[in-house]
This record gives structure tokens, sequence and C-alpha cells, in this order.
């Protein structure tokens, strides 16, 4: 299999631009006619299913880098961890050989039952203290770190402590884990609630990024709900450009989960992603030229007159 590209200043790998793997362009994939950078494959729909799906994820991976994206880690569950879980993800890690394994930050269930929901957590020190350590325990069973993405949310905890970014970022330090940054469920979470989404960007911490997602939502008047079924609004596009000239060419994923369109149709909102990261770093870069410039010039002035 394939190596994921690597960028050395980094500690998570920089894949470019790609798109989920999806029912809908198995052809495609098997065609060989699945232009994109990498693949992101929603990790319980390839574990002990054998058949089809499985053999177009190992195809898949054969011509590219994949990460494998969970929705039922549950980390923020009061349930212990599920060990038939981790075991099944395990052997679909390293059979895969995934360039990334996230899921996200939040709880799915309790007593056993799931509520096929991502459920956000209270954002207090116990509950800081406690998914931490879970963090920790999955990632050792693992062999390696993961990342946590931050969900959609439509609710908000009275006994919250501090910020979801807070939360989110100090998370990330205390158990040595990722961000998978969601540029779309940051504006659906900041807008359903009246926060920052700007500041919310400029809280991460630039060394634990390490993927950005991107979808469109749907507006349901009073709030808007993470659908993944259409294009990244020109607000979201906004928010990512923020989001590259901060982290730098994260590796960027376009997710498109209800109304499925063709491959291509997918494709061209991931390589509008990668113009606009482009438009960015050159735009940071001509920044850091003339900052430069004008350090030099006064250096040279000082010299002069001495």
């Amino acid at each position: 299999m394939s190596s994921p590209c690597t960028q050395l200043d980094s500690p998570w790998p920089r894949l470019g631009f790609g798109v989920g793997l999806r029912a809908e362009h198995y052809e495609d994939v098997l065609a060989g006619d699945a232009e994109t950078d990498w693949f992101e494959a929603i990790t319980e729909n390839y574990m002990d299913t054998g058949g089809r799906p499985l053999h177009v994820l190992e195809r898949a991976r054969h011509d590219h880098p994949v990460a494998l994206h969970g929705v039922a880690l549950s980390i923020g569950s009061s349930d212990p961890l599920d060990a038939t879980y981790l075991a099944r993800l395990k052997v679909l890690v390293e059979r895969i050989e995934p360039a990334l394994v996230t899921d996200h930050l939040c709880w799915t269930g309790i007593d056993g039952r799931s509520l096929y929901d991502l459920l956000p957590v209270p954002y207090t020190a116990e509950a800081l203290t406690h998914v931490a350590d879970r963090v920790r325990r999955v990632q050792d069973f693992l062999g390696r770190r993961i990342l946590l993405e931050n969900a959609s949310t439509y609710i908000a905890y009275r006994c919250s402590q501090m910020a979801e970014w807070e939360f989110l970022a100090e998370l990330a330090r205390r158990a040595d884990c990722g961000i998978l940054l969601d540029l779309n469920n940051v504006y659906v979470t900041c807008t359903n609630h009246g926060l920052d989404a700007e500041a919310y960007i400029d809280s991460m911490p630039r060394d634990r990024v390490g993927q950005f997602h991107l979808a469109g939502f749907t507006d349901m008047g009073g709030w808007l709900f993470d659908t993944h079924s259409g294009p990244a609004c020109d607000a979201v596009w906004k928010l990512y450009e923020r989001a590259v000239r901060r982290f730098g060419a994260v590796s960027t994923l376009f997710e498109w989960d209800e109304s499925i369109p063709s491959f291509d149709e997918v494709a061209a909102q991931a390589e509008r992603a990668r113009s606009i990261a482009r438009r960015a770093n050159e735009r940071t870069n001509r920044k850091a030229a003339a900052g430069a410039a004008r350090a030099a010039a006064v250096a040279g002035l000082g010299h002069s007159r001495a």
C-alpha cells in the first residue's frame, strides 16, 4: 500500500484534498475514475462486513491514503469503553493502515443502548478529566494517536464551565490527541448558540489540528441542521480560509451524505477547497515576505545611523 505524504513541520500527515468514500461512488473507485488526493471512510461501515464494501475500501487504500472516521466510539459516555468495538476497530486499522483515525467529541448512548446521534458533553472540569482518560486508553490500545472532531450541537448544558473550544483545546493537550476541526460544524454550532465562530478557530492550538472537514447544512429557519446535503455556504468557505491562514495546508475533506450527486460534483468541492487554500497560503507568504523586508529595512537603517 502507498504511504501518505507527510510534512516535516507537522505531527500529522498532509494528505491534500479528499472526499468521503460512499457507496454511490463505488463503481468510480473500482474503475479507477475517482480522481482525488485521499478518501475518508466511515469506520463502522467496514467493520466485519467483508464482501464488496471492504473490497472497495482496500482498492481505495491501494491507490490513495485513507482516513478512518468513526461515529460510534462514544468517547464522552459514562458507560465503560466498548472493548468489543475497540477490538474490531484495531483489526480494521491494522488491515487498512490508515493515515488518520478519527471520531467525534460526543457520546452516542447510555446503559449499553445507542441513541444513534452525536450528543455533546457538558464542558466541565469533571467531564474533561473523564474524557481525557478515555482518549488516552483508546490511544494506548490502538498504539497510535487519534483525532477528535467538534460535532454540531443544538443544546447547551447549564452546568458547563467553559466554552466548547476551550474544552476541546485542553482535551487535546491532556490526552495528547489531535483535533479534526469541522468548519461547517463550527459555523452551525456558533450560529445556533450565538457564539463567535472566528474566536473558535483562533482558539484552536496550531500543533493539534490535523484535519479539516467541510460540508453543507440545512437552514431550518430559526436554527441550522448539519445534514451534509449540499455544497458549503460562503460563510463556511470564509472560515476555511481563516483556518488555512492559521493552521496551514491541513488535510481537507469534503463531506456529502444526503442527496449524493456524481463523484465529480463532490470532488469539485474538494477542488474549490484546494483553490482557496492556495490563495490563502500565497497571501500569508506575501505578508511574511513583506514583514521580513520591513524588518531588514529597519535593521539597515539602524546600522547606517550607527
